[in-house]
């Protein structure tokens, strides 16, 4: 099964490869918790643009988690939005489906 892991070390760039990898979808990554305005810098880490009071910290993510639950936890974990995309990034995916089936 499809896994990686991340922290506040990680850049931008590197957790959008990295799921990319792993699962075959795409993941937007925004500036704010809301997912709306403008996308995350691409060599921002995860830290410098996490929100205040977000704890933070490491995390596993494998194929088996719902999308809405991903996208939920990262918003608790670092207090910025994600939206995990199909493959070629034209439209998001199902929040009921894994994110292994996203990648589809």
């Amino acid at each position: 099964m499809a896994e990686f892991k991340l922290d506040g070390r990680m850049k931008v760039k590197t957790l959008k490869e990295n799921f990319k990898n792993s699962f075959g979808a795409t993941l937007r990554v925004y500036k704010s918790v809301t997912c709306k305005g403008a996308f995350a810098d691409e060599n921002a880490t995860l830290a410098s643009i996490r929100a205040e009071g977000a704890k933070g910290g490491e995390l596993v993510v494998k194929g088996n988690i719902k999308v809405g639950n991903f996208e939920n936890k990262i918003a608790e974990l670092y207090g910025i939005g994600v939206q995990v995309a199909n493959a070629n990034d034209s439209a998001l995916a199902d929040n009921d489906i894994t994110l292994s089936a996203a990648g589809k």
